[in-house]
């Protein structure tokens, strides 16, 4: 496919040589930025086509050579060219750079900027100015006419050229102007000398010919003032004090031309303060300093000097306050006001005197009793003096003088507080120290002595003022005796007994001593003690004591104490007796001395133990026939008993702890002799008699038993004494039965006794005096053996009968009880008849 650039012809633009450019070639890849052609190229651009139409719609023809198609391509180029530079002729007109804009005028206000005014150019949307000085230049775009170059040197010759500026491009540069910067502003250094008064200097300006400064108040009030100087420096008087001034200073140059302004405010210094007045505290050392406010004050400072003392103080207020004053000085107060421009002069010094210091060296005498002397030293600054002195019981009293020195009355027993103060117009000098002078104490009053012992007395008195320590003194017997105590009370002891002593009590301080117009008080010793030397006895009750005499006019009690009770004997001698102290009784014997003086001490006890007492009951029981027991009750102070049986036949003796005693080989049938003796546990024994005993009849020997008719048995004994009557007793469990024979006999008749049943036999001598013997012999019989004929044998009742000693303890042991059974089942079986007996009540 032939492209269209290849069409040989094209329509002649009449500005580029006729003919308007061909079109563009269709699908081919043209710019999206492209402007559009004009509608009159367009037509052109169509009437070219319908001349020149394309290959596909010519019948085609082969080229001959090679010469043909470059002519054929020549042709067509250039009628391509055609086409578009007649096209662009049309376009160019509406993306071309504005024209040149022309500079009206250009100036400079500033030293640091030029200011350009041009003629606005038709399609321009901006405008950049340029201010070039030699190598180097500024540029600067802005939107409209007047623009502003800024970053400029002062007192430098630009030049300056404006270009306009749209989407198409910039413009050629403006004919350019020469403009030449304006001086820089002078920098200012500004201060008050004085409260009237504003100076001002600077440094010298590059190509300034000379420099103007004006003066005005910032309110807007007065006159301005103005000065041209060549100088670097001026100053503005009489001026407000304390008021803020605006100053404005500028530079001209050789041609009169002002420069940048410098503006800078500046107050003037306050002027002195006036009507300075001062109030002085004297309680607290201070002083209050106050004035009239001063125009343009901010603060102000108030200065206190004495000598090379100096005291500062600053406040914003009109008033201050200043602290730590020394007493007895004279000061000088100044008051300077202070702003942002300095200080004002300080004002003349106000004179302060402080109230004189507290005297010192302050001495205080008793010259006697009741009268105190107050002295002191002078002063500086005091014109009199005033003397308190107050009592510990809030009485005061004062001296008021120009001296030195006062007296006062005074009481013994007192603390005196004393103060001094000095005074002058100021007021009262500071407190100083507070002095306390203590009196000599009173003599202690309503004085006793009361003895606790022969050696020891115990001293009170009532209490007296300003005493803070009391001493007791005792002289007398070989030397002097102290007690010292806060108390109002003092125990001397260590005394001599029986001897007179002089006591004193003494009252003390710890500040004025001792008073020493206190009277004595004679006191005699309570009697020494006595001395135990014997103690013995007179009788079983009778006691005698015996001591050493070491007193003169005095009665000794003697004392036996212990738990039974007090025994007292009283003698003027040395021995006395003690009647009827209870047996069995622990004591403690002392003795003690009277007289008018006092007691004396106990003496030493000495221990006294009497004899144990017999017991008052003492009962004999005979257990066996050879055995019988003893038993008493408790004798006081025994500890221990030693009872005897004694007859013709022997002798029975028992030494015991206990209150009961068993005899062994006692005689029956005799009549014995009963003695007790107590022992206590010292070893002292007491014989105790007691009526007689006689042992019981002897028990009979060869008890036997023999049948009887019609259920009885014969019971026979041999008797040791046949003048003894005797009683045989049967026990069984079908009942209790008993014989007593007649008088001499040893034999006697139970009869109905009932069979089956095992009886216990006692046969024992009867006495008119007590109960039945039961200690006796004891035998046990079965009613089987005795009476075989009226007796049932069957087994039952002979398993009974021995099932009853097995169980009622007959027979200790199983075996015993089986054992016996077989005997006795032996002796049945020969005696009756054959019979079957079962053995199973043992098992």
């Amino acid at each position: 496919m032939r492209p269209e650039a290849e069409r040989c012809a094209g329509p002649v633009s009449p500005r580029f040589g006729g003919r308007c450019p061909a079109a563009i070639p269709q699908g081919g890849a043209a710019s999206p930025a492209r402007p559009a052609l004009p509608r009159e190229c367009l037509q052109r651009q169509r009437r070219w086509e319908q001349r020149w139409p394309s290959a596909s719609a010519r019948p085609r023809r082969k080229l001959q050579g090679s010469s043909d198609k470059m002519r054929c391509a020549e042709r067509k180029s250039l009628a391509f060219t055609g086409v578009l530079l007649s096209c662009l002729g049309m376009i160019s007109p509406a993306n071309t750079a504005p024209d040149i804009p022309v500079i009206d005028q250009a100036y400079s206000k500033l030293s640091n900027s030029i200011t350009v005014e041009w003629r606005a150019v038709p399609g321009a949307t901006n405008y950049m100015l340029t201010a070039q000085d030699g190598d180097s230049f500024i540029e600067t775009m802005v939107k409209n006419s007047p623009g502003t170059v800024t970053g400029l040197k002062p007192a430098t010759l630009y030049r300056i050229t404006v270009r306009s500026v749209n989407s198409g491009g910039k413009s050629q540069p403006s004919p350019f102007r020469k403009v030449k910067t304006v001086l820089a502003a002078p920098i200012l250094s500004v201060h008050s000398p004085s409260c009237d008064s504003i100076a001002v200097s600077w440094k010298a300006v590059h190509m300034a010919a000379g420099f103007s400064v004006s003066l005005m108040r910032s309110d807007g009030l007065g006159r301005m003032l103005k000065q041209n100087t060549t100088n670097t420096s001026l100053i503005f008087t009489n001026l407000d004090p304390g008021t803020l001034y605006t100053i404005k200073a500028y530079a001209w140059n050789a041609n009169g031309m002002p420069g940048d302004d410098f503006i800078y405010n500046q107050r003037t210094s306050p002027n002195a303060p006036v009507d300075v007045k001062v109030a002085f505290n004297s309680g607290a050392l201070r002083a209050v300093v106050s004035w009239m406010p001063t125009e343009g004050a901010l603060t102000y400072s108030v200065t206190v000097f004495s000598g090379l003392l100096k005291l500062r103080c600053n406040t914003s207020s009109a008033y201050c306050m200043v602290p730590s004053l020394q007493c007895g000085s004279e000061y000088y107060v100044s008051v300077t006001a202070y702003n942002d421009a300095g200080s004002s002069e300080p004002t003349d010094a106000v004179s302060l005197k402080t109230v004189p210091c507290a005297p010192v060296n302050i001495s205080i005498e008793e010259n006697e009793p009741g009268h105190l002397l107050v002295s002191w030293s002078s002063v500086s600054l005091g014109h009199y003096y005033v003397v308190f002195v107050k009592s510990d019981d809030g009485l005061e009293v004062h001296c008021n003088t120009s001296y030195t020195q006062c007296h006062f009355q005074s009481d013994c027993g007192f603390t005196y507080f004393i103060s001094v103060f000095a005074y002058n117009k100021a007021g009262q000098s500071p407190l100083g120290d507070v002095f306390n002078y203590t009196t000599a104490p009173c003599c202690p009053s309503d004085f006793r002595a009361v003895f606790m012992s022969s050696d020891t007395v115990r001293v009170t008195w009532a209490p007296v003022r300003g005493a803070d320590l009391y001493e007791t003194r005792a002289a007398g017997g070989s030397g002097v005796v102290l007690c010292r105590d806060t108390a109002t009370a003092c125990t001397l002891s260590a005394l001599q007994c029986s001897t007179p002593y002089n006591i004193t009590v003494y009252s003390f301080s710890e500040a004025r001593g001792s008073s020493t117009s206190c009277a004595p008080q004679y006191v005699a010793t309570a009697p020494c003690s006595p001395e135990i030397k014997n103690i013995s006895k007179e009788g079983v009750s009778v006691i005698s004591v015996q001591w050493q005499p070491n007193n003169e006019e005095a009665t000794y009690v003697v004392t036996a104490r212990g738990e039974a009770g007090l025994w007292h004997c009283t003698s003027t001698r040395n021995s006395c007796t003690l009647m009827d102290l209870p047996c069995g009784s622990a004591f403690s014997v002392s003795a003690i001395a009277r007289s008018p003086a006092g007691q004396s001490l106990p003496s030493y006890s000495i221990p006294l133990e009497t004899a144990p007492c017999c017991p008052n009951d003492l009962i004999l029981a005979q257990v066996t026939q050879s055995v019988t027991n003893i038993s008493w009750s408790v004798g006081r102070g025994a500890q221990t008993y030693v009872t005897t049986l004694e007859s013709p036949k022997g002798q029975a003796k028992c030494h015991t702890l206990q209150t009961y005693c068993l005899l062994g080989c006692i005689t029956c049938g005799t009549n014995y002799t009963v003695s007790l003796t107590a022992i206590s546990e010292t070893g002292l024994t007491s014989s105790c008699t007691y009526q007689g005993y006689s042992s019981s009849a002897c028990c009979p020997s060869g008890v036997k038993l023999y049948r009887l008719s019609n259920n009885g048995i014969r019971v026979f004994w041999r008797a040791s004494d046949e003048t003894i009557n005797h009683s045989a007793d049967l026990r069984g469990s079908k009942g209790n039965f008993s014989c007593t024979p007649s008088s001499g006999l040893s034999h006697c008749d139970i009869t109905e006794i009932p069979c089956g049943d095992v009886y216990t036999v006692v046969v024992a001598p009867v006495t008119d005096k007590g109960p039945k013997l039961t200690f006796c012999p004891k035998k046990i019989y079965s009613a089987y053996n005795l009476m075989p004929n009226t007796c049932t044998t069957d087994s039952y009742h002979f398993s009974h009968l021995f099932w009853k000693l097995c169980w009622n303890g007959y027979f200790q042991r199983k075996e015993q009880c089986k054992i016996h059974l077989d005997q006795i089942l032996v002796q049945i079986r020969s005696l009756f008849f054959p019979l079957k007996l079962e053995r199973h009540i043992c098992a």
